[in-house]
Parts: structure tokens; C-alpha cells; sequence
């Protein structure tokens, strides 16, 4: 009977066992699949806080209804100036650190897609009513459009000749105010709608411009699951890249730019090359040529993907004559009316409206960098003025980019991923080498690059390069380039915030906040500590994980 009782006893041993570790494991996955509620709530402060500062230190009007001479007028001078840009600042930090803090989760495999997605549109929701942030342009794009809506061709003068609804003209950024338009006839076809509706109040054309740009979020949503199972990536990390970064929550929503609307344009057509629907695909990328032409860098690399679509009995020059031709066919007809649809005439004035932006000048553009630092140092010499050192730098880095946009083309002539990855690294060539380079032009190609696999160390550079490349533009949209110490500073935030996505608290500054914390509630506390240890446990699970 005892061996009976024995050999029971070791049978149902195993079993427990068994439970044991299966409940084991179904912990862990109910904490893997916890939903990062904190995390989300910290993005949500944090961009609660820049809507609360940004009147007083963002994109400000020149006369604002709301708080041009009441109470709260104090917000956008002097100290009240000051303060509001250094809360500004904490709401940011706020936004990078939630980000970041989202990316580990991320790449520990503890969330999918879904948590990603509700914190961004949590976090972008406060900025859609916020003053634009880090940039003025979304002034130029309502004035641009107020110039077609009374009958002025923007290609021909600049907002300043409108001598109607005085608020939208006098809010353009004085740079801009005799520039002709550098955006494609259908963007300003949109922005002239929008106009429009909300004529001379600015406050109802910015929030306007945000929700129908809002369209081109909703378009690269919907491509990105697409092109990701293409390109091979992982859908949380291209959705924790490409739409909850502070590239596109503040750049391109808080800002907000018309990129956004080209990107849903370029990544569907991206995503049609890829699914055979070539005609398709040549169609929306010269759609979104219309809003951004640099859209049109795209065109030449979806022809190899068309080519290497063909039956592969014929040579690939056949192949590639056989895709070209009714690619330019299909380009010249949508190019012809979309022009005549937003203009009212096949009016080509935009081409040489692209030089325009080329007056902006700052060393985030590489050559124009290297210009300037030649000047620098020949200055210390002979005093000489450094437009022909930057002249000469720009004219060199066109001749090198040309000579890199055909090296890459070449290199897709195989299609497939190949050509995609060749047509990510020639926009974000385009960004850097074709002056100007302003911050929110590098997601032309990382949107694209998102949806391949990424290793954790590129994942960190990149966010280095989101969080310096909000900050080096004040929150008044101002260049801070030239403010040597504040950019240090800059650096090294961007630094921290790397590191930070490798492991938490890298330079161990919280942890040595919660110890002081501690030592003095040891030192002040008359209460037992072993009580609050109970209600409130600091185990090593919890600290890393809040």
C-alpha cells in the first residue's frame, strides 16, 4: 500500500510541476502583453504641456486673438518668453522619453502594433489645436494659397503681393513673403481650398491644414503593414520608426508639413510596384510629385521593379525599354492634368520654383557645412565673404549627388527589395546633399527604409537623429544652428536618448535620484520601514519596469 501511496505521489510530482511552469508561463505572457498605460500617459502629459506653452513660445501670430493683449499676453515676452520655451522643452522631453521607453517594449517583443498606434494618435491629438511647432510654413501654405484663391500665380510673386486677408499675409515668415511657391500645383490646390473655407482666421487654417494632412497619415497606415511584409521588417518597430517618432508626432503634425501628404502617396505607390500594379504605382508617385516633387526620385527605381516584373526570357534592356515607355506615357498624362486641374493651364512655373528654398543656408546641409567651415578657415587669413565658398561647395555636392542618385539607380536594376532600399538611400541622399536639408526632409526616405529589418544600434542612431533633428530648430520655427552651446546641449540630449533605448537610465541619474530619495526617508521616517516596503514593494521587476 505504502508503494502504492510512493509511486502515486511521484506520478502526480511531474504534474505539478507541469502546472506549476504553465502558470509560470502564462504570467509571463500576461505580463509580456501588459499594456503600456503609463507610458502612454507620460506622451499624452508631455504633449499636453507643449499645447499649454506653445502660445507663448511656438509659431505665434503677429495678431492673436486669444492671448495678444489679455491676461495670458505676458506667455510671449521677455521672462514669460522664456519660461514658456523651457516648459515647451519638459513637454518634449517628456514625448521623447515616453518614445523611447515605448522602443524598449518594442524591441523586448512586450507589444505589438496596437499600443504603438494609440500612443502616437494619443500624442499627436493635443498638437492638432496646438501653434505650429518648430516651423512656420503651414503660414506660407496658407498663404500661397490665398495668392490662387484671388487670382495670383504663386509661382510668379510671393504672398506679399496679396493686398487681401491681411492676417494670413502678414504671418507669412519674412523669408517667404517675395519667394515664389516651391510646392506642387496640387498642394496648392489644396491649400487654396482650405483658404477657402477658413479665409482671414489663421487659427481655423492651421488646425484645417493639420486634419486634411491627417489624410496623409491615413494613407501611410495603411501601407506600411503592406510594404513591411514585402521588405521584411517587423510591423511594431516600422510603426514605432515611421509613425510614433517625434519626427512625425511634432515635425509633421505639430509642425505641420506637407511631406506627410506625399509619403501616403509614395509608400502606396511603393507598395503597388511591388504588387504587380505597375500603372498604379507610376500614377501615385507622380501624384505625390504634385504635392513634394522630390517624389518624382522615385520614378526611376519603381521602372526596374516593373522591368524585373516582365518575363525574364528577354534581355534586361528589353525588359527595361518594355516598362519605360508606358511609365512616361502614364506620367505625362497625370503630370499634364494634375497641373491643368490645380492651376487652370499647363503652367510649369513650379520647376523653377524650386530654387527658392536654395536661399536658406545653414551647415544641416552638409556642402553648405563644409563651405562654411572653408570660410572659416581662409577667413582667419584674408577677409573675404563666404557666398563663393558655399557656391562652390553646393556646386561640387550637386555633381557627387548626381553621381550617386545614377550609382544607386544602377545598383536596383535587379528590382525587387533591392530597388527599394537604392530608392530610400538616394532620397535620403537628396535630403542631405540638395541644398537646403531642413529636419522634416530626411523622412522622405526613412518612412521607406522603416519597413526593412533594423538592428538595434541603427534603431538607436536613429533615435539620436529624430530628437536633433526637432531641436535645432527653435519651437518659433527659428534655425538654433548657430547657437553653439545650446547645440551641445542638443548633442548631448540626442546622446542620452540613444543610450537610453540599450538600457534605462544609462548614466544612472534616476537611480541616484531614488537613492537620495530613500536615504532620506531613512533618515526622516519614524514609521517601521518594513510596513512601507509592504504596501509599496521596490523589487527589481518593478524599478526596471516603471
Amino acid at each position: 500500500m505504502a508503494t502504492t501511496t510512493d509511486s502515486v505521489a511521484s506520478a502526480e510530482a511531474p504534474m505539478e510541476e507541469s502546472a506549476a511552469e504553465a502558470a509560470r508561463a502564462a504570467a509571463r505572457a500576461r505580463e509580456s502583453s501588459r499594456f503600456p498605460y503609463r507610458t502612454i500617459a507620460m506622451g499624452v502629459v508631455g504633449s499636453i504641456v507643449m499645447l499649454l506653452a506653445a502660445p507663448g513660445a511656438a509659431g505665434t501670430l503677429v495678431r492673436d486673438p486669444i492671448i495678444g493683449t489679455g491676461p495670458l499676453s505676458w506667455m510671449r515676452y521677455g521672462h514669460g518668453h522664456v519660461l514658456s520655451t523651457a516648459v515647451l522643452y519638459i513637454g518634449f522631453a517628456l514625448v521623447v522619453w515616453a518614445w523611447v521607453r515605448l522602443g524598449r517594449y518594442v524591441l523586448a517583443g512586450r507589444i505589438g502594433t496596437k499600443p504603438i498606434l494609440v500612443a502616437a494618435f494619443a500624442w499627436m491629438a493635443p498638437l492638432l489645436i496646438a501653434p505650429p511647432l518648430f516651423t512656420r510654413d503651414v503660414f506660407s501654405y496658407l498663404g500661397q494659397g490665398a495668392q490662387l484663391l484671388h487670382g495670383l500665380n504663386p509661382y510668379d510673386y510671393g504672398p506679399a503681393a496679396l493686398d487681401v486677408l491681411p492676417d494670413v499675409v502678414q504671418n507669412v515668415h519674412p523669408l517667404w513673403q517675395t519667394t515664389p511657391a516651391p510646392y506642387g500645383p496640387l498642394f496648392l490646390l489644396v491649400a487654396k481650398n482650405v483658404v477657402g473655407i477658413t479665409g482671414n482666421n489663421m487659427i481655423a487654417g492651421v488646425i484645417l491644414t493639420r486634419l486634411v494632412l491627417l489624410l496623409g497619415l491615413a494613407g501611410m497606415l495603411w501601407a506600411l503593414p503592406r510594404l513591411v511584409r514585402h521588405l521584411g521588417g517587423r510591423l511594431p518597430v516600422t510603426m514605432w520608426l515611421a509613425v510614433a517618432s517625434p519626427m512625425t508626432v511634432i515635425h509633421l503634425v505639430g509642425g505641420p508639413h506637407n511631406d506627410l501628404l506625399m509619403l501616403a502617396f509614395l509608400t502606396i505607390g511603393v507598395w503597388a510596384a511591388l504588387e504587380h500594379k505597375h500603372a498604379l504605382a507610376i500614377a501615385l508617385v507622380t501624384i505625390g510629385m504634385l504635392i513634394k516633387p522630390t517624389a518624382a526620385i522615385a520614378l526611376p527605381f519603381l521602372v526596374w521593379v516593373w522591368a524585373n516584373h516582365l518575363p525574364g526570357e528577354e534581355s534586361l534592356f528589353r525588359r527595361f525599354v518594355k516598362a519605360v515607355t508606358p511609365s512616361l506615357a502614364i506620367f505625362g498624362v497625370v503630370f499634364t492634368a494634375g497641373t491643368w486641374v490645380s492651376l487652370g493651364s499647363f503652367n510649369l512655373g513650379w520647376v523653377t520654383g524650386l530654387q527658392a528654398p536654395q536661399i536658406i543656408a545653414n551647415w544641416l546641409n552638409f556642402p553648405t557645412g563644409l563651405g562654411e567651415v572653408a570660410h572659416t578657415l581662409v577667413n582667419f587669413v584674408v577677409d573675404v565673404p563666404v557666398s563663393p565658398f558655399v557656391t562652390v561647395a553646393r556646386g561640387l555636392a550637386w555633381m557627387a549627388l548626381l553621381g550617386v542618385m545614377v550609382w544607386q539607380w544602377w545598383k536596383a536594376r535587379h528590382g525587387g527589395r533591392e530597388a527599394i532600399l537604392r530608392m530610400a538611400i538616394t532620397l535620403l541622399a537628396v535630403a542631405l546633399f540638395a541644398p537646403p536639408t531642413l529636419p522634416w526632409y530626411l523622412t522622405w526616405g526613412f518612412v521607406v527604409a522603416s519597413a526593412f529589418a533594423w538592428r538595434r544600434i541603427h534603431l538607436a542612431a536613429m533615435v539620436a537623429v529624430s530628437v536633433f533633428l526637432v531641436l535645432v530648430y527653435y519651437p518659433t520655427g527659428e534655425q538654433s544652428l548657430y547657437d553653439w552651446w545650446f547645440i551641445i546641449g542638443v548633442i548631448a540630449a540626442s546622446l542620452y536618448g540613444a543610450a537610453s533605448l540599450w538600457k534605462p537610465d544609462p548614466l544612472g541619474l534616476v537611480a541616484a535620484w531614488r537613492r537620495r530619495g530613500d536615504q532620506f526617508t531613512s533618515d526622516t521616517e519614524d514609521t517601521p520601514q518594513t510596513g512601507r516596503e509592504s504596501e509599496h514593494p521596490t523589487t527589481p521587476t518593478s524599478r526596471a519596469t516603471s
